[in-house]
């Protein structure tokens, strides 16, 4: 079976990009750009291989998934240790591991769902059948953050319902992305998922592509739109989940102790480096001191460091231009006179590493409740009504998750009724399944993954209508 590997194309030595180990800077490998002359191949392949796979019976497609998840399964550690090495995120605590087990569910469950032809009408004169059929070859694009994860979301769906995969990872984890691909096509027939590689270039001339019928997307806002732009030269069908700025009000009165450890981890899943953070924390001014103090208690007794270490629960930041980032909203929180209210220790080590650090003495219209951090730092908020919380809340460009905390049910879905974003959680951050459609608000993107509807997103409906 043919493999793709970074060993087999041509390059441009001006755009070749290193891929580093976060933690210690290491150079795992060259990461080089497919030319265009190789992607028209490669699509070429991919339409030829869709209409077999489309063809074979529907059984059989989610029999050969299952057989994916297995091999996913079989392989996690491997793929967990490239994941560390590359992406940065411990292995242990919701880390690599943690990430190659949501590979394994995330590809049985759509390979277990039927998603069959629907009456949609009939009476005494005609019946009306809609169809689900496979859109074509389907150009993904997947993050850093996420990267075999989040790749999973827009592969699996999409081959389940008998489209062919072009994916491009991202240019800071190709090689843990390349080993997973491998892992899949040891089972998959020939050409239905294929690879290119490279800087936002090649992703710019793949989602243009003429016979490209559907994008995936993760990744900022800018590249959304630049998706969306790309998206005019074919008219291909989009999902796009462009990021967050996730907000979460905690209700006057919680009792802190017993929610802290998940407002943490909603917090610093993968240092922050999760669209679906919690990154706005809106406190009442009565309860601000003691939720700070629990915040910062339970954050001081979290290891930080490379995540080969099996210790370790927290790691670097995954690039420098993230890194960067994060340090000018820092620099610029400083200037403007934000308390730091806690800071952790920071390991004695060469990587992308910024400590835990809570933000006070700050507002909606500073950078760094405003900007999206995409790191472990956390501005929390006082306000003196929950409907000034609210507000503060829904006060952002983005809509992709928002979140409220309380002990009081049906207070805390009053509120989460008047929060403008595409999943609300109570009493818990992030808190994805791959039965339930996950899809963002505003410019959080649009269209929708996971469970039915998240296949319905990767077919096109066609009706048949049969006059009596």
């Amino acid at each position: 079976m043919e493999r793709t590997s970074l060993e087999t194309k041509t390059s441009n030595s001006n755009t070749d990009f290193l891929s580093l180990n976060p933690s210690t800077l290491e150079v795992i490998g060259k990461v080089e750009n497919t030319s265009h002359e190789e992607i028209d191949v490669i699509i070429e392949k991919a339409k030829k291989a869709q209409k077999r796979w489309a063809a074979r019976p529907d059984a059989e497609r989610k029999e050969i998934l299952l057989q994916v998840a297995e091999a996913l399964q079989t392989h996690s550690k491997h793929l967990a240790e490239w994941i560390t090495r590359e992406q940065g995120k411990p292995l242990n605590g919701p880390g690599a591991n943690f990430e190659m087990q949501a590979c394994v569910g995330w590809t049985q469950v759509p390979a277990s769902l039927d998603l069959p032809e629907e009456v949609v009408f009939e009476d005494e004169t005609r019946k009306d059948i809609l169809y689900r059929n496979p859109i074509g070859v389907v150009a993904a694009i997947a993050p850093w953050n996420w990267p075999l994860m989040i790749a999973i979301w827009q592969i699996i769906p999409s081959l389940r319902m008998g489209n062919a995969v072009v994916i491009k990872p991202s240019e800071y984890t190709t090689y843990c992305s390349l080993e997973m691909i491998k892992v899949i096509n040891s089972v998959l027939p020939e050409d239905i998922l294929q690879v290119v590689t490279g800087k936002g270039e090649v992703g710019g001339y793949l989602t243009s592509h003429p016979e490209i019928g559907k994008i995936m997307f993760t990744g900022s806002i800018a590249t959304g739109k630049k998706v969306i732009e790309a998206s005019a030269n074919n008219m291909a069908r989009l999902t796009l989940e462009c990021g967050g700025n996730d907000a979460g009000i905690i209700l006057p009165g919680l009792e802190i102790a017993k929610h802290i450890e998940n407002i943490f981890w909603g917090a610093f899943l993968n240092m922050g480096q999760t669209c679906a953070c919690l990154k706005r924390l809106y406190v009442h001014e009565d309860d601000y001191e003691k939720v700070v103090e629990a915040l910062a208690g339970y954050s001081s007794n979290i290891p930080m460091g490379n995540g080969a270490d099996e210790a370790v629960v927290l790691g670097p930041i995954q690039n420098k231009m993230q890194y960067d980032k994060i340090q000018d909203l820092i620099r610029d929180a400083e200037s403007t006179g934000a308390d730091f209210l806690f800071k952790g220790q920071k390991p004695d080590l060469e990587g992308y590493f910024i400590p835990v650090t809570l933000v006070g003495n700050v507002d909606n219209g500073d950078r760094i409740v405003d900007e999206e951090q995409f790191g472990p730092v956390l501005p929390i908020i006082k306000y003196k009504t929950v409907e000034e919380a609210i507000n503060k809340a829904n006060n952002s460009e983005n809509g992709l998750g928002a979140s409220v905390w309380s002990d009081h049910p049906d207070e805390a879905q009053k509120v989460a009724a008047q929060l403008e974003a595409g999943t609300v959680w109570i009493n818990q951050h992030g808190a994805i399944h791959p039965f339930v459609p996950f899809g963002g608000a505003k410019q959080s993107g649009y269209g929708v993954e996971f469970g039915i509807e998240g296949l319905k997103a990767v077919t096109t409906p066609k009706v048949i209508s049969t006059k009596k």
